[in-house]
């Protein structure tokens, strides 16, 4: 039996020059659909990249007419450090943008299918004891066990997700993406810093180590998103993480094993402090516990490319180094 032929459809990507938005604007043109991104500042690419400014209607509402899927990934980069002007813009850039769409869906005659708004895994407590899915996480914020620091990410991601159900869209499916880190050999991403910090011999154990990561393999990641579009029985809040979470320890541990690199120094809390603070960046990043399982996707027959981290971090490796030569 010949494979089912795809047929393309229409896509719109608020927020797509970031990493996941070229990855995603990256993988349906490939395969023959039709991408929009919206940005604040459009670059030359594939596909057609309008201006917006996730603030005020504009021209760039009538590209949310008669489309398949709207990806909503707009927001200012959590990877600063969180004082009171950076607080404000990365609350705002997601709450007042999310707002925005849904209102602009109300101005077009023919909505999308499909509303995929990004969200966060980080809106799970401080796991160390189980895992966490869609069913029986718990949301985060007042764990006994964690900063006082950490509670602003579980607020933002709360009011994001807010925002976005909040939004009257009745003839639209609707999907909160509760996305762990999505891992890609590209330069500048949250891979290639890990994979700088093991070739230097120092990407050993965060903390105590003990804390999870939770992560998932680009690959996974994209086909996550085809599987969530196919299936219109899927809704509402969607953990996309892999299926085995690990110690930060052993997520380091298998990162160095994959590049070959036998020394990995430990960095304790008090040094990634001084770190974070050199990097212009939080020690939340690197110390909170994610045990994040994708229930929901587990359970709707989702089957993993790389559903565990070693044989994700030897893919990744290697795909990085073929881009070096």
């Amino acid at each position: 039996m010949s494979p089912l032929k795809h047929l393309p459809i229409r896509v719109v990507i608020p927020g797509g020059n970031g990493q996941v938005g070229n990855l995603l604007a990256r993988h349906f043109h490939a395969q023959g659909d039709s991408v929009v991104v919206l940005a604040r500042r459009p670059i030359t690419a594939p596909w057609r990249s309008v201006p917006w400014d996730g603030l005020h209607l504009g021209e760039w509402v009538k590209e949310l007419n008669d489309v398949d899927v709207l990806i909503n990934l707009t927001g200012r980069n959590v990877n600063c450090r969180y004082n009171t002007k950076n607080r404000q813009e990365i609350m705002e850039s997601r709450v007042h943008s999310t707002r925005l769409l849904g209102e602009a869906l109300n101005e077009v005659a023919h909505p999308p299918r499909l509303w995929m708004n990004a969200s966060t895994a980080t809106i799970y407590r401080h796991a160390l004891d189980r895992p966490m899915d869609e069913y029986t996480g718990e949301i985060g914020g007042n764990e006994p066990n964690a900063p006082s620091s950490w509670r602003f990410s579980i607020q933002v991601a709360m009011q994001w997700e807010n925002a976005f159900f909040a939004a009257r869209t009745a003839n639209t499916r609707k999907i909160a993406l509760r996305s762990a880190v999505t891992m890609n050999p590209d330069p500048g991403g949250i891979f290639d810093v890990l994979l700088r910090l093991v070739r230097f011999g120092i990407g050993g154990a965060s903390g105590s180590g003990e804390q999870y990561v939770s992560w998932i393999h680009d690959q996974d990641f994209v086909r996550a998103i085809d599987h969530l579009i196919a299936n219109e029985q899927m809704a509402d809040c969607i953990n996309l993480a892999g299926p085995n979470p690990l110690p930060n320890c052993e997520f380091m541990r298998a990162l160095r094993n994959a590049y070959g690199q036998k020394i990995g120094l430990p960095a304790t809390e008090s040094m990634l402090e001084l770190g974070a603070i050199f990097l212009r960046t939080e020690t939340e990043l690197m110390l909170k516990s994610r045990r994040v399982i994708p229930g929901k996707l587990l359970e709707s027959g989702f089957q993993f490319t790389f559903p565990d981290w070693p044989s994700a971090a030897r893919d990744l490796v290697n795909r990085r180094s073929k881009m070096n030569r």
